[in-house]
């Protein structure tokens, strides 16, 4: 594999240091370090973070060295190290699916690896399994860790613990949404749910509510957003959102997955377990491993994620 190197530390990985490259690859500028051999026999994990948004950072951080094997860890793009979204040939108004699947074969092309292993991670799920069903020949399985797949049904979860925390009756926007929406038109649920969930408690606050095991788990994350110095990223959201993220519902999809699906869930995720989780098991016939955690199983309890994801990997 050939590359530019960037000037970003390179960190531990499983199998020694790791080296980081920042590629123009389908149109974006992508950073990702990759540890091991991806060209060699076995499969190459690449971890696909959440958000969306977000970055690699604080996975291969907290957890990078115990993943066993050839490994890459990406930076989506507009995410983390990665060129900014408006920088990509696409533009920021027309971010996709399509587009982000793009990106990781691209990025598996580039590597001159035979086989991916999608580690999809929350939103990054939906990367990981959209690239499973559509390049079932370069996937050797899917795995997912508390996914997103079914956003109006994500919205309506997000509403009802604002109100519960703010103390109100459940008000659900979604027949109002419906009542008004012009016929032929899609009605913006998931979109009105959303809105008055955080109109009742800001996103930061209620998304740590239902993601966190507890606060010593939520400040190690902040503790490692904060050492890697890697800001932004709201511009992935929005410009998902404006494609119309929160009214997107994948299960249909998922009953087209050829490939072994492995779910690994946080009993204390209440964003993603049991509802979101149950799409994923259900339609895929995937293999589920409920954990004593959160949104970040590897924060709570490292070696019983380990023992899953190996478990997952190698099975």
């Amino acid at each position: 594999m050939t590359g530019s190197h960037d000037d970003t530390p390179q960190s531990a990985g499983s199998d020694g240091w790791a080296e980081s490259y920042l590629e123009h690859l389908n149109g974006a500028d992508l950073y990702f370090e990759v540890v091991g051999d991806p060209t060699g026999p076995d499969p190459t994990v690449v971890f696909l973070h959440g958000g969306p948004g977000y970055n690699s950072y604080s996975f291969q951080a907290l957890f990078g060295e115990r993943l066993r094997g050839p490994a890459v860890f990406l930076d989506q793009r507009g995410c983390g190290r990665s060129g900014p979204l408006a920088d990509t040939e696409q533009g920021d108004e027309t971010l996709t699916l399509d587009t982000l699947v793009g990106d990781l074969e691209a990025l598996r092309d580039h590597l001159g690896a035979e086989r991916l292993v999608p580690l999809g991670h929350g939103f990054g799920a939906l990367i990981a399994l959209e690239y499973a069903r559509r390049y079932p020949t370069r996937t050797e399985r899917a795995v997912v860790v508390n996914p997103w797949v079914q956003f109006p049904e994500l919205a309506l979860t997000l509403l009802a613990e604002a109100s519960a925390r703010q103390g109100v009756p459940l008000d659900d926007p979604a027949e109002k949404a419906r009542a008004q929406t012009p016929e032929g038109f899609h009605p913006a649920v998931g979109g009105a749910r959303v809105e008055a969930a955080f109109a009742l408690l800001n996103a930061r606050d209620l998304l740590n509510a239902l993601q966190f095991k507890d606060s010593a788990s939520r400040m190690h994350l902040e503790f490692a957003d904060a050492e890697s110095q890697l800001m932004g990223g709201g511009e992935v959201g929005d410009a998902l959102v404006a494609q119309g993220l929160w009214e997107f519902e994948y299960p249909p999809f998922l009953q087209e997955i050829r490939r072994p699906v492995f779910v690994i869930a946080g009993a204390h995720d209440r964003t993603s377990y049991p509802e979101q989780v149950a799409w994923v098991s259900d339609l895929t016939g995937g293999d589920v491993t409920v954990l004593d955690a959160g949104h970040y199983p590897w924060l709570d309890d490292e070696d019983a994620f380990a023992d899953a994801l190996d478990d997952a990997l190698r099975r």
